[in-house]
C-alpha cells in the first residue's frame, strides 16, 4: 500500500496511542487535505538525521520503520494551519520511497508482531506479567502521578507497552528499538530493559 508520510523529529508512534499534530508547512497542508479527502491513513516515521547533521536527501534521512496514523480530528485555523488528532495503528516497513508529490510517501508493507515461540496460555501469561510489571515501574517513577496513570493505563499488554513507550525516560533510538521488536513479548521486555534504577526492582 502507498501512504503518504508525515516524518517527525525524534518521534516514535506506538499503536493506539493518541497523538496531537499542529499542520503548519504547506505541503503537509496539502497532505491532510489528500487524507481528508481519501479517508486513509498517513505514517508517521522518525527523522533520524536533520539537514545541519547530515546533506543527505531528505527521504535518505528518515528511518524505514513507522506506524500508521488515523486521523481522529482535524480543526482548521484562519491562517491555514490545522490542529489534528491522530492515533496509531499498525507498524509498518518502507519498502520504497516516492518523490512525486510536495510531501514524501511510501510503499509500505504492515508489520505485525510474530506470535511468541510459547503456548498460547504461557505467552499471554508472560505478556501480562510483563505489562504489569511495566505498571508497576511507571508508578514507582512518576509517584506523583500515580493515581492518573492507575486510571489511564490499558489493560491490554500490547497497549501497555505503547503507553509505557512513551513515559519512561528513553532516547528515540531506544523507542524505535522497541517499536522494531519482533514479538510482544520482546517488546515487552525491551522496555522493562530501559527502567532506570530502583524502579526496575519490582516485588
Amino acid at each position: 500500500m502507498r501512504v503518504p508520510l508525515f516524518p517527525l523529529p525524534q518521534l516514535v508512534l506506538f499503536p493506539g496511542v493518541v497523538l496531537p499534530l499542529y499542520v503548519f508547512e504547506p505541503r503537509y497542508r496539502e497532505l491532510l487535505a489528500d487524507v481528508q479527502a481519501s479517508g486513509q491513513p498517513f505514517g508517521i516515521v522518525r527523522i533520524v538525521e536533520t539537514s545541519e547533521t547530515s546533506d543527505r536527501p531528505f527521504h535518505e534521512r528518515v528511518s524505514r520503520v513507522g506506524t500508521l496514523a488515523h486521523l481522529r480530528q482535524a480543526s482548521s485555523h484562519e491562517d491555514g494551519t490545522s490542529t489534528v488528532l491522530v492515533v496509531g495503528g499498525d507498524r509498518f516497513r518502507v519498502d520504497d520511497f516516492h518523490l512525486d508529490r510536495p510531501y514524501l510517501s511510501a510503499d509500505v508493507t504492515v508489520w505485525p508482531l510474530e506470535p511468541d515461540l510459547l503456548e498460547a496460555g504461557v505467552a499471554d501469561e508472560a505478556a501480562r506479567g510483563a505489562a504489569a510489571q511495566l505498571l508497576t515501574a511507571l508508578l514507582r517513577l512518576r509517584p506523583g502521578d500515580a493515581d492518573e496513570l492507575r486510571e489511564a493505563a490499558p489493560a491490554d499488554p500490547l497497549l501497555m507497552a505503547s503507553f509505557a513507550a512513551t513515559l519512561l525516560p528513553a532516547s528515540p533510538e531506544q523507542r524505535e528499538d522497541a517499536l522494531r521488536a519482533r514479538t510482544l513479548l520482546e517488546r515487552l521486555e525491551g522496555l522493562l530493559g530501559l527502567v532506570p534504577g530502583e524502579a526496575r526492582i519490582l516485588n
